[in-house]
């Protein structure tokens, strides 16, 4: 095996045939199928999500991120006609302006323009990542994700293929968020799409169960699409992605008797959740948010703070499939072959891929 500080990105690769990229939702959101891997006896079984909650330890604390999706993909055209399309990512520091990925990039240098339905845009800074600094001047809108919510499209992974005109742009805007979303955050460049299989029925079925659903936000943005360009993980910087942790939420995080039942939906709570729990000061405390920027890249061997994971099937090679498999064994390199082993019976099966796809549920037991 590769040493510990130096592991290869071909360590986490696999094939998957394209019949498995999940194109639409399931049906109904919690029908998607939900493979269920417990960690310590190497067991796995095979359920449905509605299940979920019929398969947690008793008392589960679910923790999950309330984040929306912002409809982030703007169109708009160059001086000389061609055309642009510009993705949203966050807000900048001065007003009115966003880092942003552009397309084509290279034909958009610091002080170039582009222009769209209600707005005009300048490109104010490039950073080292391929995302742009851009500034809006507005036509009518009070800021811009009024605007973007008007005009823009949902930002759906490349790997989900839609023509302009496709039907299923309208099923897009109503399942490509989480239905516990909060309007007031509707920042994110994508979807925290492990709680896409949740339903409203399901989160109560959860809570008389006796379970405990708590909230927090991360914004989620370009760390979510950058690839791992090194060739080995040392070499990748994420970018970082803004969370917040309500005062409630903090005094669950910090009560030592719900450390062996903390459940993250999903990988962008998991992160937010580890870097908490990482840099947050000894005795700060927890009557208070917490606001922090989450710049963490966890892979093999990594230490967790939370047992359990909800979550999809991620992409050969990615920052979050290298989560995922460090996560399954904890302090070990193990998790690497068995997470792909774990995907081979997963393709084996008929199980739906990607932001659309089907679950996996890691408990730790």
């Amino acid at each position: 095996m590769t040493p510990t500080s130096d592991l290869e990105l071909s360590l986490f690769d696999y094939h998957l045939p394209d019949r498995h990229i999940a194109q639409t939702p399931a049906d109904r959101r919690d029908h998607s199928r939900l493979m269920v891997v417990h960690r310590r006896s190497g067991t796995v079984a095979h359920h449905d999500f509605y299940e979920l909650p019929d398969l947690l330890p008793p008392a589960t604390r679910l923790l999950r991120n309330t984040v929306s999706v912002l409809k982030a993909r703007l169109h708009g055209r160059r001086p000389g006609g061609g055309r642009v399309q510009c993705l949203l990512l966050r807000p900048a520091v001065e007003a009115q302006s966003w880092w942003c990925l552009l397309r084509p990039g290279r034909r958009l240098p610091e002080g170039s323009g582009f222009n769209g339905p209600g707005y005009a845009a300048t490109v104010r800074e490039r950073g080292p990542g391929g995302e742009c600094r851009v500034h809006f001047e507005l036509e009518r809108h009070p800021d811009l994700p009024a605007l973007a919510n008007e005009i823009g499209e949902m930002p759906l992974p490349p790997y989900i293929r839609r023509q302009p005109t496709d039907p299923r742009r309208e099923v897009d805007e109503a399942r490509y968020d989480t239905v516990y979303a909060d309007p007031a955050q509707r920042r994110a460049a994508a979807a925290p799409t492990a709680g896409l299989h949740f339903t409203p029925n399901l989160l109560r079925t959860l809570c008389t169960r006796g379970h405990q659903i708590a909230d927090l936000v991360l914004h989620v943005g370009l760390g979510t699409f950058q690839p791992v360009r090194s060739t080995t993980l040392s070499g990748h910087r994420m970018h970082s992605e803004s969370y917040e942790i309500p005062a409630a939420t903090r005094r669950i995080l910090e009560d030592p008797a719900t450390a062996a039942n903390r459940l993250a939906v999903g990988t962008t709570t998991l992160r937010a959740l580890e870097h908490y729990f990482r840099v947050r000061p000894a005795g700060d405390p927890s009557d208070r948010p917490w606001q922090a920027e989450a710049d963490i890249f966890l892979y093999p061997p990594a230490r967790f703070h939370v047992p359990a994971l909800v979550t999809n099937f991620h992409l050969p090679r990615s920052t979050l499939l290298c989560l995922v498999a460090a996560f399954l064994t904890p302090d070990s390199l193990e998790g690497i072959d068995w997470l792909k082993s774990l995907y081979r019976d997963a393709i084996a099966r008929d199980y739906r891929f990607y932001s659309y796809g089907d679950a996996m549920l890691i408990l730790d037991r």
